[in-house]
């Protein structure tokens, strides 16, 4: 039962997060974010955020530290919101899984594509030796 809770808690909480730094942070350092995934301790007092972020390296960290400036006014928001007794404590972090994902689905193409181009070779060979 107690999971049950946790879960919707961390749905609600990635929702209102999600609206919240798309529309009402004004922090120019802020880029594209989105919020992946929120993980929510068994008894609701802390609240891992796991964002990404599109940009290179240093437009991450520079919007990683905006919203991590933003992390009392969110908090509040979140309180405001959220009906709970204690509201999370925020814990912001950067997701790499799409990005790992990416690279690992274009290494993937690069095997396929090496893989379909050894077999042509092999067929071309194929067919001269039927000719001669």
């Amino acid at each position: 039962m107690a999971k049950i809770r946790v879960g919707r808690v961390g749905e609600e909480i990635k929702k209102e997060l999600s609206q919240m730094i798309q529309s009402e942070l004004k922090d120019p350092r802020i880029g594209f974010v989105t919020v992946t995934d929120v993980e929510v301790t068994g008894d609701l007092s802390e609240a891992n955020v796991y964002l990404s972020i599109f940009g290179d390296e240093d437009q991450k960290q520079q919007s990683l530290t905006g919203i991590k400036k933003a992390t009392g006014f969110l908090r509040t928001e979140i309180g405001k919101r959220i009906r709970l007794r204690h509201t999370p404590t925020l814990f912001f972090h950067l997701d790499e899984s799409i990005a790992y994902g990416s690279k690992i689905e274009s290494l993937l193409g690069q095997i396929k594509s090496e893989d379909g181009s050894e077999k042509a070779k092999q067929e071309n060979k194929g067919d001269g030796d039927a000719d001669v």
